[in-house]
């Protein structure tokens, strides 16, 4: 890469299958995130796309036409594409009304498939036909269902939803179903996409069975195969090894109590080798020919690096400065289902013995968790003095089944009472300051952070929630199908079968107890974290006398503009500087935070589910 482009994506660039010098990314343009494209042989990049509200969904087909979806402020669009080398844009497919992207899929012989969601987004449909061409109508499913693949003929299609896998013929036909349900203790099967080459039609897939996750795969002629000896105590994502070798090999990234463990797989031979990298959070990886492996890797004290097993000399990606200041731990707090993990991050020493001021960044999802992974948020709160804590709460994934699962005392409370109690343990540590911890986070973290402030008023004097549900039952009523059926699996049933459920875990039934300045930031098209829920819990909060702040942002929730972004973590942290710390005793920033604010990545966008970010890419999550 030449330029000043701040790459985006948590995912190495896609890659031409027929020339691995040809790549596409998603970068920073002029404050917006845009598509490129990347010749590494020439050392250039080229800016694919130019729209108002940026654009984040790209891709590249074996013969190096550029992708991206041309979506609206509220998601809806299409998919074009373009030569790599620049020219026309065309529609990916004709006469496909624009909706919302459900995934995209392209042959070697060029034949695409498309998932849409039309509506208000309550069923899929996919359209197959020739690249540019006019498309055919195979399928119409019901609810949110995610295009994961297609074959190298064309021939077969799979489709991801809540009742499991479904593999379709290239005319709409179902060739299999592979059952998985999505409710409390059923079986899981999430899919992978279909080996890229070889006489067999081969399709990868996780299976969760016995609190563990095991590679499958599915063959037209064999069905489900579970290869139980890859197996794995915590959450995986794989991908098929195109590196060269022969055989059918896979990637397995493994997400292990914060970081990442890499192995190789290879279903033939039955064997399954561990790849050595260093601790930290591998975002992707990918074997090149010739067997060299490319991996980004980043670090809570480290931004992302590409890396070689080999050694290889890799592009550096533009970045933040290489020191980035604080030192970062794990500490283990004792629960009742088991110790809770937190990656604590600390200030360099000062003259001033005290411990820092705290803010406790919580993380979205719900099913997501904290990485040893760099953050800007973290970066620019520890530069300006503050401890962070990341606490990978109840309900997080990489720890096991049993843990995601754990929401003993009911949606929402159990995680505040594992953030209660890891900030006990931490003042207990005198590794915080007393009477100075807020809270910060975002979507489902932003839920989270107007929970405790209701629930546990005395404990923290400051919060910020960004694009937050505020109101349990409004936000099902208005939110997206795929989220409104998260919502029924994690409550058991919808606020009409199970009132009291809703209300006991809402926020603004606690929005009177609030004692702490609140700062609440969210967006005008919001189809996640609707608006409306939002602004009756601003009311709530006026009615009692409760003080806040209010942001508006007009942008959805997953804003793609860098202004909006940026804006955020200024207010933030200038909010929660005037309210834990008071300007007594004010330091001031250091000026690697202030010139590197721009190039951070704030938390408000949404984390994408993709082989970046977990093995479940068909997952609803609010991020």
């Amino acid at each position: 890469m030449t330029g000043g482009y701040q790459v985006y994506r948590a995912a190495l660039p896609e890659v031409c299958a027929a020339d691995p010098a040809r790549m596409v990314f998603t970068a920073d343009a002029d404050g917006r995130c845009e598509v490129f494209a990347w010749d590494a042989s020439a050392g250039r990049a080229r800016q694919v796309t130019r729209r108002p509200r940026g654009t984040l969904h790209g891709a590249i087909d074996r013969d190096a036409h550029v992708w991206w979806f041309d979506e609206d402020e509220h998601g809806r669009g299409q998919w074009r594409f373009q030569p790599f080398t620049g020219g026309p844009d065309r529609l990916g497919l004709t006469d496909v009304p624009p909706g919302l992207p459900r995934g995209l899929a392209v042959s070697d012989d060029a034949t695409v498939a498309l998932a849409v969601g039309h509506g208000q987004g309550h069923a899929t449909t996919v359209h197959v036909g020739p690249r540019g061409g006019r498309a055919r109508t195979t399928a119409r499913l019901d609810g949110h269902t995610t295009l994961t693949g297609i074959t190298p003929g064309g021939r077969l299609l799979a489709l991801a939803g809540a009742g499991g896998v479904t593999v379709l013929t290239g005319d709409g036909a179902v060739r299999a179903v592979l059952p998985g349900g999505s409710g409390t203790g059923a079986a899981r099967l999430w899919s992978l996409g279909f080996a890229p080459a070889g006489e067999d039609e081969e399709l990868l897939l996780v299976r969760e069975c016995d609190d563990r996750y095991v590679l499958a795969s599915w063959r037209p002629g064999t069905g489900v195969v579970s290869h139980d000896w890859c197996g794995f105590d915590t959450e995986i994502t794989a991908r098929w090894d195109g590196g060269g070798g022969g055989g059918r090999r896979v990637l397995v990234r493994q997400d292990r109590h914060g970081r990442s463990v890499l192995h190789r797989a290879d279903l033939t031979a039955r064997t399954l080798t561990t790849v050595p990298t260093p601790a930290g959070t591998l975002l992707d990886a990918a074997t090149r020919p010739g067997g060299d492996l490319h991996y980004l890797w980043t670090s809570t004290g480290h931004p992302p690096r590409l890396r070689s097993t080999r050694g290889t000399p890799l592009p550096q990606l533009p970045t933040v400065a290489d020191r980035i200041p604080g030192s970062h731990e794990d500490v283990w707090t004792p629960g009742p289902d088991g110790p809770v993990h937190t990656l604590l991050s600390l200030p360099e020493a000062t003259r001033d013995p005290a411990p820092a001021p705290a803010v406790f960044l919580v993380h979205g999802g719900p099913a997501d968790h904290d990485r040893d992974a760099y953050d800007g948020v973290v970066h620019s709160l520890v530069a300006s003095g503050f401890a962070v804590a990341r606490v990978n709460y109840r309900g997080s994934t990489g720890y096991g089944p049993r843990w995601r699962r754990a929401f003993g005392r009911g949606v929402g409370l159990t995680q505040v009472d594992d953030l209660v109690s890891v900030r006990a343990d931490l003042l207990a540590r005198r590794l915080i300051r007393p009477g100075a911890m807020g809270l910060w986070g975002t979507s489902w973290g932003g839920y989270l952070v107007l929970l405790a402030l209701g629930t546990r008023p005395g404990l923290w004097q400051a919060g910020v929630a960004v694009k937050p549900v505020a109101d349990c039952a409004a936000a099902h009523r208005t939110t997206t199908p795929a989220l409104r059926a998260l919502d029924e699996r994690l409550f058991g049933g919808t606020p009409d079968d199970v009132p009291e459920r809703y209300a006991r875990s809402s926020p603004i039934r606690y929005a009177a107890a609030v004692r702490a300045p609140l700062l609440v930031a969210a967006a005008t098209h919001d189809a996640k974290c609707p608006p409306g829920q939002v602004r009756g819990y601003l009311a709530a909060l006026r009615a009692a006398g409760v003080r806040h702040e209010a942001m508006w942002l007009d942008s959805g929730h997953d804003g793609y503009d860098g202004g909006d972004h940026v804006a955020v973590l200024r207010r933030a942290v200038v909010f929660l500087d005037r309210e834990l710390r008071g300007p007594a005793r004010r330091p001031q920033t250091p000026r690697s935070a202030r010139s590197g604010e721009h190039r951070t990545a704030e938390r408000t966008t949404e984390r994408r589910t993709s082989h970046a970010e977990g093995h479940h890419p068909q997952r609803p999550a609010r991020g």
